[in-house]
């Protein structure tokens, strides 16, 4: 968690912060992606907002669990990892089907794809032991 927190909290702050701005529409436009106020691209835009509102909201909490010793942390942290990659994964997915890069907005999405695969490994690896260990003394299946 050391190294998960400034991620999680520089993620999750940044949606939150990102959604009131786009909410009070105060991205210039200079700064906006292409099309930024086409209806359609609104809406796509917009498509993202629950999702990355669960991801701050997963990710947080499991911050908020892990400081008090609660090992559910661990299952919200995943939950928030996934679900960061996926946000990712659509934005480029769409941009590069619809022949779009901006390095600004690209950059960002990498980085929503990119940091929480270098997390994942370690979440995976430890349930996967600890269901083993578990299975070994017959507490599980």
């Amino acid at each position: 968690m050391k190294y998960l927190k400034p991620f999680f909290l520089v993620t999750d702050i940044g949606f939150i912060i990102y959604w009131i701005v786009t909410y009070f529409n105060l991205i210039p436009k200079e700064w906006a992606f292409k099309d930024y106020d086409n209806p359609i691209i609104i809406a796509w835009n917009w498509s993202f907002f629950p999702l990355d509102i669960i991801i701050s909201v997963t990710g947080l909490y499991s911050l908020y669990l892990y400081k008090k010793s609660n090992t559910k942390w661990r299952a919200y942290a995943l939950i928030s990892l996934v679900l960061t990659f996926c946000s990712g994964l659509q934005a480029i997915a769409f941009w590069g089907f619809s022949l779009d890069f901006d390095i600004t907005w690209w950059a960002v999405n990498l980085y929503l794809m990119i940091y929480p695969l270098f997390f994942i490994p370690f979440f995976v690896k430890s349930d996967a032991t600890s269901l083993a260990e578990s299975v070994e003394k017959g507490k599980a299946l």
